[in-house]
């Protein structure tokens, strides 16, 4: 269980020795760490910090150190050649260092980035097109086909396709559902072996399965305990999907069918024709599937109290394996890790930190690293797969934060991710 951290205390940088968990009260550029909070892990941690311009700005937290405070040492001011030489040498490490955590820095966030652009882009078309498909079908399938036919040429032909959580989105829509469901249904797709073809069609029916709920009254529509008669009208809204994409003529037959089984289970309890699982094609499994995760993670439709992202697989993977296409959904967990992008994490050296992409390590996701005293998209971001020393300990239910640690790490009531692809 996460705690606040105390209040630290100031210390000399002569101080410092293994085992202090610390803190560079200086701005991000000015040390090579990819935290302003460290602990103090080896003697080549301690050289480095004890070279830096920090007196007066280092401190040190008691409650998350494993050793004290060094007895202060009285700096001197006349150096011999020997130490002038170790500390020139030590100042060049530094300055290395830091040119390197500048640089994989700016490579991660041209690559969130890119996919927060990319996301910009088709969440303007699949709104206009939702809003369209009903007065305007055959404009909008068109452009719903375009958005679904270049993202299924991306995923396809992309040597890897990276998955990211977006920076908070304010506005609201249907676009946010039809774009989660899409991105995670062409990686699952993908790692599948479906065809760009099959990806296209996949990616289109994921666009389009819930656009007959523009017809479903609101009252209805955001009532989780809905009454029969309820749940009945609010069911026909695939046959709304089908009639809008039918109307467009731009949908293909294996695209009408994906939508229209979406909602159906491998053990014949879904609906709305109870399909068994032999009846139904990857691509509706896979919609189904990824809808379901979505929704679990989704205010509107758990009560206003969506699950964390590792819940939602949980709950999936221990309650639901009768519904689903397990093997599917054993590829979506390697796809999304143990800690899913969204959750929040405490590392190994205290640290809290947002989940905000996989990683080839299901156990080594990207995280952005919470750091209260810079603003969030300034706050370092950290592949955990190349930091052999530190770890994740536990995901930390977003509920038990602190106010203004909740507020800072903003863990997205609504997730929204998308995906980029290397040089693209």
């Amino acid at each position: 269980m996460w705690k606040k951290l105390g209040p630290p205390i100031l210390i000399d940088p002569s101080q410092v020795v293994i085992g202090l968990y610390i803190w560079l009260d200086v701005t991000w550029d000015k040390h090579p760490f990819f935290s302003s909070r460290v602990m103090v892990k080896s003697d080549k941690d301690v050289v480095i910090i004890r070279s830096l311009d920090v007196a007066g700005k280092l401190y040190y937290y008691p409650e998350q150190s494993t050793a004290q405070p060094h007895a202060m040492v009285s700096t001197v001011k006349d150096e011999d050649a020997v130490a002038a030489a170790q500390k020139a040498a030590v100042m060049a490490e530094i300055l290395a260092l830091e040119k390197s955590k500048k640089s994989k820095q700016a490579a991660l966030r041209e690559a969130a980035a890119r996919a927060d652009q990319a996301w910009s882009n088709a969440a303007r078309a699949t709104k206009q097109a939702l809003n369209d498909l009903q007065r305007s079908p055959k404009m909008a399938g068109k452009q719903l086909v375009t958005l679904a036919a270049e993202t299924a040429a991306i995923v396809a032909k992309g040597s890897e396709v990276l998955l990211h959580l977006l920076g908070d989105k304010n506005e609201q829509g249907p676009q946010f559902h039809a774009l989660n469901t899409m991105t995670l249904s062409m990686l699952v797709g993908k790692k599948a072996g479906l065809s760009e073809r099959a990806l296209a069609d996949l990616a289109l029916a994921a666009l389009a399965h819930d656009a007959g709920e523009s017809q479903i009254p609101q009252q209805i529509l955001g009532n989780s305990q809905r009454k029969k008669h309820e749940e009945d009208f609010y069911r026909q809204h695939v046959g709304f999907s089908l009639q809008f994409a039918s109307e467009s003529g731009e949908f293909s037959q294996d695209a009408l069918t994906t939508i229209a089984d979406h909602n159906e289970a491998m053990d014949g309890s879904g609906w709305p024709k109870k399909k068994i699982g032999v009846a139904l094609s990857v691509s509706a499994r896979i919609l189904a599937m990824v809808d379901r995760y979505d929704n679990l993670c989704s205010p509107a439709t758990t009560k206003g109290v969506p699950l964390m992202p590792a819940e939602a697989l949980a709950t999936m993977f221990k309650n639901e394996s009768a519904r689903l296409d397990m093997s599917l959904l054993s590829l979506m967990i390697k796809l999304l890790g143990v800690y899913p992008p969204g959750t929040i994490v405490q590392l190994s050296d205290g640290a809290l930190a947002l989940v905000i992409a996989p990683g080839a390590n299901s156990l080594k996701p990207t995280v952005l690293v919470y750091t209260p005293e810079l603003a969030k998209d300034d706050a370092p971001t950290l592949e955990l797969a190349n930091e052999s020393d530190l770890k994740i300990t536990e995901a930390i239910r977003p509920s038990s934060l602190p106010g203004d640690v909740f507020q800072w790490l903003s863990p997205q009531q609504r997730l929204s991710y998308f995906f980029s692809v290397d040089g693209q």
